[in-house]
């Protein structure tokens, strides 16, 4: 009784500690770019879901050349007779096995030479390959996604930034129209639009604060972080703009490509395919060796009190000869689909040649994209706030007001889309190059 209750106060003391590990475990304390990726490689479900796979073709692998080792069977009966078989021996009829019968027997083989087992070691290694490379792609394709899905938050929560900072705006703006209109500089147009302005800049923000909250399920989603558990990220804006630049000038190896590797190995696989069926016209030889124990008698009470025992060893030579030309149509049917695999190659080279200059023309264009909307934001805020003193000074009308506040903000909402669609775009040109390794 002194045990079990020490037992359950260590389980109410250690439980809640235990938990609070896993809680911790569970989440992350800082949310950047790598911390999110780093995350997603150890919990997102698709990446679980390889290495099981990775698990479980070793066990295959292992479950087949376990066929090398030698085999070890035991067998055994038990028979009655009610009418024991006689046969003629000289003439005179007489039985040839008593009443009851007993036996035991241990049959041990050992294979010197099978297809089955020559084509598993093999091609182990190569089977072990295409697992992990099929692995790597998941990661690299978890990878993009996280990093996609991660710039997509930051898009929106700078756009909800730049919104607080007009919203700021819009207000002192609005309160300098309506102190117009009690002053009777103006009439109550301006400070009405300068309202309507404000307003609209108010729906604005809780729209895009209703689709940050998708973005980060999104975002969760492709980490495979609780929905929840609360996520907050951190960047560096500038640190960000400089990861934007990538040299276009790099020249695209093939050989670096995942799929490019997953096609190699599985040429490799079928290869040995060929060679597997023209195995077939090659016999087969085991060695095997048989002890057997014989009990007899014609009282059950005294069957195992007399054995009779027996063994032999020998060699077992399986020799196919003719098989209504099976074989020699599987041979042209693996080859046929070896040729299969070198089109695959030509065609899996076009589509990476095509994925590339897909990818880094998209780059170049939102990079370009990207310059010129740096220079119109400058210009935008420049404008604006010449209008504005302008405005305050009399020389111009609110209308011209309204009109420079919604270009800085739509050229600033642009800049900020453009920046992150550069660095969508550096990833997809990074896919294409095979640099993004795992």
């Amino acid at each position: 009784m002194r045990k079990t209750i020490c037992f359950l106060f260590l389980v109410v003391r250690i439980a809640p500690a235990l938990q609070s590990q896993t809680t911790a475990d569970s989440i992350l304390l800082r949310g950047s770019l790598q911390n999110c990726i780093r995350y997603a490689l150890v919990h997102q479900p698709a990446v679980h879901q390889s290495l099981l796979d990775e698990e479980i073709v070793e066990r295959s692998i292992q479950s087949k050349l376990a066929d090398w080792y030698p085999q070890l069977n035991f067998s055994y009966t038990i028979e009655h007779y009610p009418q024991t078989p006689v046969s003629i021996v000289q003439g005179f009829p007489a039985r040839v096995s008593l009443q009851n019968s007993s036996s035991g027997q241990f049959l041990l083989t050992q294979t010197l030479f099978n297809r089955d087992v020559l084509l598993a070691s093999s091609s182990a290694s190569d089977a072990r390959s295409r697992i992990r490379q099929q692995t790597s792609s998941n990661k690299i394709n978890v990878v993009i996604s996280v990093s996609k899905a991660y710039y997509a938050v930051l898009a929106i929560e700078e756009q909800i930034a730049l919104l607080d900072e007009d919203i700021v705006r819009l207000q002192q703006s609005l309160k300098d129209a309506f102190e117009k209109y009690r002053g009777g500089i103006v009439d109550n147009i301006d400070y009405k639009r300068a309202t309507i302005l404000l307003n609209n800049a108010l729906t604005e923000k809780k729209q895009n604060e209703e689709f940050l909250n998708a973005r980060y399920a999104f975002l969760k989603e492709q980490m495979g972080y609780p929905l929840e558990a609360g996520l907050n990220l951190e960047y560096d804006s500038t640190q960000i703009e400089r990861e934007a630049f990538l040299d276009t000038n790099q020249t695209m190896h093939i050989e670096n490509r995942i799929e490019y590797q997953l096609l190699q190995t599985q040429k490799r696989l079928q290869e040995a395919d060929v060679a597997y069926t023209m195995w077939s016209f090659l016999p087969s030889l085991s060695a095997f060796a048989n002890y057997s124990l014989n009990y007899q008698h014609d009282e059950i009470s005294r069957l195992y009190s007399q054995n009779y025992p027996s063994s032999i060893v020998g060699l077992e030579l399986s020799f196919p000869i003719f098989e209504g030309g099976k074989r020699l149509q599987e041979i042209r049917q693996a080859k046929l689909v070896l040729q299969r695999v070198d089109d695959d190659f030509l065609l899996l080279k076009n589509s990476i040649g095509a994925e590339y200059a897909q990818a880094n023309a998209n780059y170049k264009s939102s990079l370009n994209t990207y310059y010129i909307l740096k220079d119109n934001l400058a210009l935008a805020k420049d404008v604006y706030h010449t209008i504005q003193l302008q405005y305050n000074a009399g020389t111009k009308t609110y209308l011209e007001v309204i009109t420079a506040e919604a270009d800085l903000r739509e050229t600033q909402v642009n800049y900020t889309n453009a920046l992150y669609q550069v660095l969508s775009s550096k990833l997809d040109v990074q896919k294409a190059l095979g640099t993004i390794q795992y």
